[in-house]
């Protein structure tokens, strides 16, 4: 029985842009963080894609392989916009929707709609809802299928504009001609595990019984993946987050020691800001600065967890004063906080043993709510700490694949490159 509608948009932010400028329609399209020759691609459209642009792709070479593409400078205001008339036109043909991406949604197909032909005029009949609520640019393509694991597969296999579906007595067979990466949940390393059991292609892997997968992923996940090869609806485990964080790269009039510096206190500012949303105390920072010539360094340090925007300030300043000395020549910086614990497990410390005075605590956090109360008020920038003066401008909104920012707190968003990777959260957490 299908149970699940999958909606993938197609090259979405360049989608957004061709939709919002009519000139470029009919032509290649690739997105940029800054408007800058000296950045790469985050996104293209499928014509430019097709020539060899992808995400990552160094402007000088996207111009080189796709003679004409025109580069534009992200416009993520304008791409949570067309996300909210993208939800408004599903929200047309289907009830209930949750959505995975700012560029996919995932729909549970009603009881009455679940036969193949049910299933497809109700899909045909949300593509014109999404090209007359949302606009003709904005395309996607649709995987239909017995879970939604499998409806995101049937998603990918026909680009753009697609209609995939996958019926129960398709499976697994139908699965055969995939590669493994192709496969969601299985990256680089587990296809290596897999290949070390014997598991190179899917119709092995559809074959292995359900003991060896778990003993491959070492659990119950790989019993997980065995029940929705087979069709089988299997609750994702709740997500979690573990570290909130922010990084911008420089525009050249700040890659200087004080444009680096009041950009991190803009960007730490912000990060506080939304750790305080969320009810989370933080018990560790991470500081990333890259430099020309890709040359890189990064600290961090854990402490008694806060949510205070002044004591966080405190740390970065201390991890500020850690930085190589004589290098000048910054080009991005990121702060992370990481070491997060909800506010129903924060234990407040013994006041007079790291207060300043007895009730300093209880101000701070008055203060820090009435600054956050007047930003959304006002908006944002409308009060600051004084270290993030020079930067005001430079905290644009990022749009993250695993989070869709919240346009009441959000001005920039984190570039992986500067984000901790394990090894360092785990060496932080020694200190």
């Amino acid at each position: 029985m299908l149970q699940a509608l999958l909606i993938d948009y197609n090259g979405f932010f360049a989608s957004c842009e061709q939709q919002d400028r009519p000139e470029l329609r009919g032509r290649p399209v690739a997105v940029t963080p800054v408007a800058t020759e000296h950045t790469s691609c985050i996104a293209a459209s499928y014509d430019a894609k097709r020539a060899g642009v992808k995400v990552g792709t160094p402007v000088p070479e996207a111009r080189r392989l796709c003679p004409g593409i025109a580069i534009v400078e992200s416009r993520p205001e304008l791409y949570l916009h067309y996300h909210q008339r993208l939800l408004e036109a599903v929200e047309t043909c289907l009830p209930d929707r949750e959505v995975w991406l700012i560029d996919e949604v995932w729909c549970p197909i009603p009881p009455g709609m679940r036969t193949p032909e049910a299933a497809l005029d109700l899909a045909r009949r949300l593509k014109l809802a999404i090209a007359r609520i949302a606009g003709e640019q904005l395309t996607c393509s649709i995987g239909i299928a017995p879970n939604a694991w499998l409806a995101k597969i049937a998603s990918d296999l026909e680009k753009p504009d697609g209609l995939v579906v996958f019926e129960q007595h398709d499976l697994p067979q139908r699965l055969y001609s995939l590669r493994l990466r192709d496969l969601p949940g299985v990256g680089e390393n587990m296809e290596r595990r897999l290949g070390a059991a014997g598991i190179a292609t899917v119709e092995r892997l559809c074959a292995a019984p359900v003991h060896e997968l778990r003993r491959i992923w070492g659990g119950v996940e790989g019993e997980r993946m065995w029940r929705r090869l087979r069709g089988e609806e299997v609750p994702l485990p709740p997500r979690q987050t573990s570290s909130i964080g922010h990084a911008q790269i420089l525009t050249p009039d700040l890659r200087n020691p004080a444009g680096a510096r009041a950009t991190l206190h803009r960007l730490l500012q912000k990060a506080a800001l939304r750790l305080r949303h969320g009810r989370h105390f933080a018990g560790g920072m991470h500081l990333a600065l890259k430099y020309s010539r890709r040359a890189r360094w990064s600290t961090a340090v854990t402490f008694a967890d806060t949510q205070d925007t002044l004591e966080l300030i405190r740390v970065l300043n201390l991890l500020w004063e850690r930085r190589p000395a004589g290098r000048e020549d910054h080009f991005s910086v990121g702060v992370t906080l990481f070491g997060l614990v909800a506010a129903s497990d924060h234990t407040d410390t013994l006041p007079g043993l790291l207060e300043e005075r007895p009730g300093d605590t209880a101000r701070r956090a008055a203060l820090n709510a009435t600054l956050d109360h007047i930003n959304r008020k006002l908006g944002k920038h409308s009060v600051v700490y004084g270290g993030a003066l020079g930067a005001l401008a430079y905290a644009p909104i990022r749009i993250a694949f695993q989070r869709i920012p919240d346009l009441a707190l959000e001005e920039g968003e984190p570039d992986g490159e500067l984000f901790p990777t394990s090894d360092e959260l785990a060496a932080a957490r020694r200190l």
